[in-house]
């Protein structure tokens, strides 16, 4: 693999107990990084893609096969990534300030600085005007960009995203992916997202990981080298449509003959 990349995912595997069985999940899956990049992991449910993103956060350990971080081996999870689930996690008891201000309470910061570091972040995602709600008096898309901002805020090197917008009407996902876009343009982070979104995956992408599963392997990759912002009506947007809707229709075709389905 590339030894200038950022991460480096080694040969993972991992496997579960399920009823006195054990389930591969994943198998032999490697594939390199490059610091600044976005890249999607993109799969039907239950190959194994959410799994992947824990382990290269360092939330689940591999079974087999390891996660390498800027150089040093992903054992436990750090300030240098953070994790963007659907379901926001904002606290409920906290104002929308006080959430982005919990990444940085143990930070050796003044209480002043904390406070204009949430503020600058806030502004970021266009809601400093919104700082003193709650999140129950926000919306599903002002809410996830207050968790954008939660993530932001402690600068990280990695932002790892487990299909963060699935949850959103079609409107407040198109929204909140262009704000992703601006964001990343200026802050440089580097961002893998896990969808089951093929035009999300399009629209946001350096490149496309598509898994097939059981278990779950990378079995195409696609590079957009499109510039951005992507043009979803455009015969080059199409293209990149049909090549994963044959991949995974020929994936799926070769399972049904496979297991007798």
């Amino acid at each position: 693999m590339d030894n200038s990349a950022f991460i480096k995912v080694d040969r993972v595997c991992k496997s579960f107990m399920n009823r006195e069985q054990v389930v591969k999940v994943l198998e032999e899956i490697s594939f390199d990084v490059k610091k600044g990049e976005i890249i999607s992991i993109l799969g039907e449910s239950g190959c194994g893609k959410s799994t992947l993103l824990n382990v290269i956060g360092g939330f689940e350990k591999a079974g087999n096969g390891k996660v390498v971080l800027d150089g040093s081996v992903v054992e436990r999870p750090s300030r240098r990534g953070v994790m963007l689930f659907q379901n926001y996690g904002l606290l409920p008891w906290r104002s929308v300030l006080k959430n982005v201000e919990l990444g940085l309470e143990e930070a050796s910061i003044s209480t002043t600085e904390r406070r204009e570091r949430a503020l600058e972040y806030l502004k970021l995602v266009g809601l400093d005007d919104k700082m003193n709600l709650f999140p129950h008096e926000l919306s599903g898309g002002m809410q996830q960009r207050v968790a954008i901002a939660r993530a932001l805020v402690i600068q990280p090197e990695l932002i790892l995203m487990d299909e963060p917008f699935a949850a959103l009407d079609t409107f407040n996902r198109y929204y909140l992916q262009d704000e992703l876009l601006r964001l990343h343009k200026k802050e440089k982070t580097t961002i893998i997202l896990v969808t089951h979104d093929i035009d999300e995956a399009i629209y946001l992408s350096d490149r496309i990981l598509m898994m097939s599963s059981k278990p779950g392997q990378i079995k195409k990759e696609l590079r957009i080298e499109s510039s951005r912002p992507r043009d979803r009506s455009h015969s080059e947007f199409q293209h990149f449509r049909k090549i994963i809707f044959d991949e995974f229709h020929f994936n799926r075709e070769n399972q049904s003959i496979e297991y007798n389905i």
